[in-house]
């Protein structure tokens, strides 16, 4: 398989989810070999490194690369889909610490990505071929495991103690099916976690049109009043639990959760040829695997 980057460059430009500000994104063609690259055209200097789980540092509602004063959130949607579609060089230009949550998913970049369309470049994928399971366990809370297949396939189970979200499953059996089965899916949260984000200076972004609210404990009407009142949105029946926002698929969150172990295990810097079993992922998790991952790799 060759390299490919974009044919044309292209931009995108929505609120951060944790800095709330309007942030722009551009996406250029690179040389082989490049990498995903991405430049903080804000800062002096423009600092500019590669996305590669080494560079992982938090991974609170997101996944955030650092480097010195080079800060960048939020990229797992993005690379999800450079990684689905199979761009394997592009240079990411943003103009703040995080790149815009758009609707919450990985929508708008296959969109723009099949827009501008690809150019095959001479060198070859980096891929790493799985020859033996390898398996990955924190203390029960999170598994996941690689075995060897014939090509990539992404298999996730998430389980909430929620009387709206429990256990849900989700899969991908070929990449060329994540445009349509799991690109859309968008980002979720429980509106009983917003408070405390919000308190913690995070999602200032965040509302019901890029993310899945799931309300799953009751609150007093008045305190829904004013939860709804910091999000600028109008009031809410907190006597009704279920989901706030209008589901794309039954199964969107667990969707979502794929569309996630695609984006962090895209930091690895490889194809990956080999089943991926996650149960219970996050952010945290996947980049640790993420981690571990580049060094059985080298």
């Amino acid at each position: 398989m060759k390299q490919k980057t974009i044919n044309k460059a292209f931009t995108l430009e929505g609120p951060g989810l944790h800095t709330g500000g309007c942030i722009h994104a551009s996406f250029l063609p690179a040389d082989a070999n490049t990498g995903i690259r991405i430049c903080r055209v804000d800062l002096e200097g423009k600092p500019t490194y590669e996305a590669v789980a080494d560079y992982v540092t938090k991974t609170t509602r997101g996944t955030v690369l650092e480097n010195g004063a080079w800060k960048v959130s939020t990229v797992e949607h993005m690379m999800a889909a450079f990684y689905a579609l199979g761009v394997t060089n592009v240079l990411v230009e943003v103009d703040a610490p995080e790149i815009p949550i758009l609707d919450g998913s990985a929508k708008q970049y296959v969109e723009q990505i099949n827009k501008v369309g690809l150019k095959e470049q001479e060198a070859d994928v980096k891929e790493w071929v799985v020859t033996e399971p390898v398996s990955f366990d924190n203390k029960g809370f999170n598994r996941m495991r690689i075995i060897p297949a014939a090509k990539y396939a992404v298999e996730v189970k998430v389980s909430y103690p929620s009387p709206v979200l429990g256990e849900q499953t989700a899969e991908l059996t070929d990449l060329s099916h994540f445009a349509t089965e799991i690109a859309d899916a968008r980002t979720f949260c429980f509106l009983r976690e917003i408070k405390p984000l919000l308190n913690l200076g995070l999602i200032k972004g965040g509302d019901i049109d890029n993310a899945v609210v799931i309300y799953d404990k009751k609150i007093w009407q008045w305190s829904m009043n004013r939860l709804a009142r910091k999000m600028g949105k109008p009031t809410i029946d907190a006597s009704q639990l279920g989901y706030l926002t209008p589901l794309r698929y039954e199964n969107e969150p667990a969707r979502h959760k794929l569309l996630d172990v695609i984006g962090d295990l895209a930091l690895s810097g490889v194809y990956i040829r080999g089943q991926i079993s996650a149960e219970c992922p996050g952010h945290g998790f996947n980049t640790t695997c993420c981690k571990q991952l580049r060094k059985i790799i080298k």
